[in-house]
């Protein structure tokens, strides 16, 4: 390259016209995923204390959001279940109830709105009673028994409806059992989205808040992954594609922006990144503190994981994005 003054990497910043001509990365309404927490009851838009602007919806309710994302043109949903305590139990069996909580969201936003998609979480901590993602026996958490639960709850969300399941839980061989499930029963044309390097991570505070899914004892580091690991990230995720993934995961997004640059270098399937609840919170907290401008901030940060190489991005932002970008003009 030819060296200043006869380069001027300044030329093409010039104006916002020159820098929209040349801009490497856009993000799209397309790109986005929201994600929906469905209550148990009646009549219910219950805001989540940690995570400003979220809310947990009955069934009953789900129009009044369901009209928004359309209206904001967001294309896919994706929807965690929140019981009442006296609904859970040791195997989390409310979680393939054909007629639980998430199944009868998936038929009713399936009534609003059929060309949304719609994506289930996959795991059994929503439905627990210990709160841990898979069967406990002894104070550990069983890879191999819950296999088959977590392929019940994915076949019962498929029978619903399900565009796409998710499984979230992280024991091995989930990927496997639930494609092998979901085929079983007729449901081919059902992807996989697999949670493929999900790590054990504190920014996922607010959530167990909105979903009423904390452990009661321990924690999840025994199958969640150590956030020190990238190259084990690699693996992971190269196993689920080779258990019959369609797409995958990493969660967290911002504190992972490497794992999902590596993944993106080395696997052809759509990449997709999880900016979770952590993330999210941070910045409404400080934006509600005047020390941030929330839309510059949140818009880079996007950007910044689809930079990294995410195909599609899920985020409690989606609704924002789609306002500021109408504001916009």
């Amino acid at each position: 390259m030819p060296l200043f003054p006869i380069t001027r990497l300044r030329r093409l910043r010039a104006s916002a016209a020159l820098r929209a001509l040349v801009r490497e990365t856009e993000l799209n309404m397309r790109d986005l995923i929201y994600p929906l927490f469905i209550v148990e009851g009646v009549n219910l838009q219950q805001e989540i204390g940690a995570m400003p602007g979220q809310f947990r919806w009955s069934v009953d309710r789900l129009p009044r959001i369901v009209e928004k994302i359309i209206a904001a043109k967001i294309p896919a949903v994706l929807l965690f279940g929140v019981l009442e305590p006296s609904s859970k139990d040791e195997l989390g069996s409310a979680s393939w109830n054909d007629n639980g909580i998430v199944q009868q969201a998936i038929r009713a936003i399936k009534r609003l709105a059929p060309e949304l998609v719609v994506i289930t979480d996959v795991c059994l901590c929503e439905y627990t009673s210990h709160g841990h993602c898979g069967v406990v026996r002894d104070g550990r958490v069983l890879n191999d028994a819950t296999l088959e639960l977590l392929a019940r709850q994915a076949v019962s969300h498929a029978r619903a409806g399900a565009d796409i399941v998710a499984p979230s839980d992280m024991m091995d061989g989930r990927v496997a059992a639930i494609r092998t499930a979901l085929d079983r029963e007729g449901f081919t044309d059902t992807p996989i989205l697999a949670y493929a390097a999900k790590f054990a991570s504190g920014f996922y505070g607010p959530f167990r808040e909105a979903a009423a899914s904390a452990p009661q004892f321990g924690d999840r580091r025994a199958y969640q992954m150590d956030a020190a690991n990238a190259r084990e990230a690699l693996r992971e995720i190269e196993l689920d594609i080779a258990e019959g993934a369609d797409l995958v995961m990493v969660k967290p997004a911002l504190a992972y922006l490497d794992v999902i640059a590596r993944a993106r270098a080395r696997f052809d399937v759509p990449l997709v990144a999880y900016n979770v609840s952590g993330e999210y919170s941070m910045v409404k907290a400080a934006a509600a503190n005047g020390w941030i401008d929330e839309p510059r901030i949140v818009m880079e940060i996007l950007t910044a994981i689809k930079r990294a190489g995410a195909d599609v991005i899920i985020t409690y932002h989606a609704l924002d994005v789609a306002q500021w970008i109408v504001d916009s003009g």
